[in-house]
């Protein structure tokens, strides 16, 4: 399996008592069904370790009805624990997820063993063959999978990485070094997806992409293209955004003002986020406006 295109890591609406909103989380797969190349679900954005195994599923599940198969579901089944992580893995694979991704195991800090030992559950969780993705998330998880234990991995099944370390260096080795052990990389930020593609991706899952899929998309599409020139001046633009973002304090608060902003959906995040004030989304407001994309 190669994952293509702009797979946005959606996020989970909330209501204002802090459950899942399956309403507005239909009408946001609806939404992006038909604008985008897939969706990661359970992510960092869709709050995934802020929910519980039974939440996790049924958002799952409804992403996965509410596609219809319109564009593949990759669903995050990353956990602290091998356990949770494996059932995850187990009820997304039967449920029909074109893939699964799991971020390494957090709050304790493991070595290569550990690692190793959290990544072969997984495997071991759904049919052979199947594909597992490794998500690199150091700030996440809280340390990094060195090379060699991402190569034996390679070894034993996985399907690719999701790396999202932020570093286009670690971007470039991983192309150099794992891309020809057979592993599908993809990059995790829409912030670099030109010097990524300059690389030789091929998808990238751009947060931006729940508020903005078809500026996510054109700028996907300018670089498959080769069109570097077109695609240099949208990757300024998307990263232009990417700076108002951080009016809201994160990146993940921010989308759900963007989603409200764009008349897309009005949800919450779950606390400990804090939904964005009047006062930052009126800035938000007015910064996206004076860049010309509302």
């Amino acid at each position: 399996m190669k994952l293509y295109g702009v797979i946005p890591p959606m996020v989970t609406p909330f209501d204002a008592k802090g459950e899942v909103d399956f309403p507005g989380l239909s009408r946001l797969v609806e939404h992006l069904s038909d604008r985008v190349d897939g969706l990661f679900v359970c992510g960092s954005y869709g709050s995934g370790p802020l929910m519980d195994e039974a939440e996790r599923k049924a958002v799952a599940e409804t992403c996965l009805a509410v596609s219809a198969g319109r564009v593949p579901v990759i669903v995050h089944t990353g956990a602290a624990s091998s356990r949770e992580a494996a059932r995850l893995s187990t009820h997304a694979a039967a449920s029909g997820a074109a893939a699964v991704s799991a971020v390494a195991p957090f709050y304790f800090h493991h070595d290569s063993a550990g690692v190793l030992d959290y990544y072969r559950t997984i495997l071991k969780s759904v049919p052979a063959g199947y594909p597992v993705y490794v998500y690199h998330n150091p700030r996440f998880s809280g340390y990094e999978i060195d090379l060699s234990t991402l190569r034996i991995l390679a070894e034993e099944g996985i399907a690719g990485v999701k790396d999202a370390t932020f570093d286009i260096g670690k971007f470039a080795l991983y192309q150099r070094d794992l891309e020809p052990r057979g592993l599908d990389i993809v990059l995790g930020t829409e912030s670099m997806w030109l010097s990524a593609r300059a690389l030789g991706a091929e998808a990238y899952i751009p947060g931006l992409a729940n508020a903005f899929p078809e500026l996510c998309r054109t700028l996907h599409r300018q670089g498959m293209d080769g069109d570097f020139e077109a695609c240099r001046k949208t990757q300024f633009l998307v990263n232009r955004i990417r700076d108002i973002m951080y009016l809201a304090g994160s990146t993940q608060q921010a989308v759900y003002s963007m989603l409200r902003i764009r008349g897309i959906l009005d949800a919450r995040p779950r606390s400990p986020f804090v939904p964005s004030s009047p006062g930052q989304e009126e800035k938000i407001r007015s910064a996206l406006a004076d860049l010309g994309v509302l």
